[in-house]
């Protein structure tokens, strides 16, 4: 009783931390999705070739602009659509999950299950029907012997 009270009790643990985990902070690309994706840096975009430079400061401010706007931007982005995104998402996907586990996974099923039945009757056929007359053919034309002369 007591080894079927603690299964229980870590069945319940295993589905409530399902919905629980803790979500890492620092890396939030576990899987590395977007590993090839969304580097994009100040070097990746503009470049001067030499001989044509611009001024030390006006670089140095570049940089600076283009990745802290960059940065501003992708947070005040996340702030203001992430959550509405993140909920249409959450929703596309559990849609996605009840027609596959509802209706997709049950259609194939069924489907392989009729399909037995023709499929044995097709079988059927082909081995009554075509494996004597593939047989005779082979037969006939195995006695055919081919000579290649050259006259001249």
């Amino acid at each position: 009783a007591m080894a079927e009270e603690q299964t229980g009790l870590e069945e319940r643990i295993i589905i409530k931390d399902q919905h629980t985990k803790e979500i890492d902070l620092v890396n939030r690309d576990p899987k590395h999705i977007n590993e090839d994706v969304i580097k994009v840096d100040f070097e990746d975009v503009i470049a001067e070739p030499a001989g044509t430079y611009s001024f030390d400061g006006v670089w140095k401010t570049s940089y600076t602009t283009f990745t802290v706007s960059k940065y501003w931007c992708y947070r005040l982005l996340s702030v203001v659509l992430g959550i509405p995104l993140a909920v249409i998402w959450g929703f596309l996907f559990a849609l996605i999950s009840f027609c596959h586990i509802w209706a997709v996974v049950p259609c194939i099923k069924s489907y392989v299950i009729e399909i037995q039945c023709v499929s044995r009757i097709y079988s059927l056929c082909i081995h009554t029907f075509c494996d004597p007359l593939c047989e005779a053919l082979g037969k006939m034309f195995s006695s055919i012997k081919v000579a290649l002369r050259k006259e001249i």
